[in-house]
């Protein structure tokens, strides 16, 4: 009989310190028992000590569209940031992406100072990486994402497909056309991580409606080889301020409420 281990990941830890205490608390409560670290959050290294101080497990959540650089040599001239020196965000490097406007040398650059500055962080590699908001399964990013991996020896990732999603009919069309669109980009990334040894995550569509006033996708399983994954967003008020590194743009993201983490379990 298949035996199948639970770990649980909060990702985003290094975002802010009101999430990093929320994901704390939740793996302190034995809901939570892995993160996924934000090098280039403004709490990342107070994270880092959290993870070192609970013995917590820790992978890299890499991240290309929100805050700024940690490469220095690209934190001024980069095809990577705006015209305010930060990040695209989240559609802004996708479109920047679908115009050809970014540098994949300058993206594998970023992607390894952010493995490099993880470990300067934590002491250690990380065991599983993946790209925050799905960036690691779009068009060229995902080969330069998966060379960076192989580079490292990271083994693990994970790829959002989601089969099931186009019943779910309480998402509003914009984002169901965004989520989608990330399903295609996850089919098309498999094939490549495959090539290059690297095991994946996918996702099996398991969602709910969320209430008014509040926004987030709510539930996602999935079955890969010995592994299941469940991806739980904490839901977040509009009103709600956030932060992130400084950049403007981001502060107009939504912050949890009540510290709440965002979380994905494997199974």
């Amino acid at each position: 009989m298949l035996q199948v281990k639970l770990i649980v990941t909060g990702d985003d830890f290094g975002y802010c310190p009101r999430r990093n205490q929320g994901i704390v608390d939740c793996f302190l409560a034995g809901a939570v028992s892995n993160v996924s670290l934000l090098v280039n959050g403004s709490a990342a290294a107070d994270a880092a000590k959290l993870a070192r101080r609970y013995n917590i497990p820790i992978g890299l959540h890499a991240n290309l569209s929100e805050g700024s650089p940690v490469c220095e040599v690209l934190k001024k001239n980069s095809s990577l940031l705006n015209q305010d020196g930060f990040f695209h965000g989240k559609m802004g490097f996708r479109t920047a992406l679908s115009k050809g406007l970014l540098n994949m040398s300058e993206v594998k650059q970023e992607l390894k100072a952010q493995v490099e500055l993880f470990h300067e962080l934590t002491g250690h590699l990380p065991p599983h990486m993946d790209g925050h908001q799905h960036i690691h399964v779009l068009p060229e990013v995902r080969h330069v994402f998966a060379e960076v991996l192989e580079e490292y020896g990271i083994k693990y990732t994970r790829v959002p497909i989601e089969p099931g999603l186009q019943n779910c009919d309480w998402i509003p069309p914009s984002l169901m056309d965004f989520y989608l669109g990330v399903e295609e980009d996850s089919f098309n990334t498999v094939d490549v991580f495959t090539r290059h040894g690297i095991s994946q995550s996918t996702w099996t569509a398991l969602k709910q409606p969320v209430s008014e006033g509040e926004k987030g996708t709510a539930t996602h399983t999935a079955v890969h080889q010995e592994s299941v994954t469940l991806l739980l967003r904490q839901f977040y008020n509009r009103d709600s301020a956030g932060e992130f590194s400084g950049n403007p743009a981001c502060s107009r993201a939504p912050r949890a409420t009540e510290g709440a983490g965002l979380v994905s379990v494997y199974l």
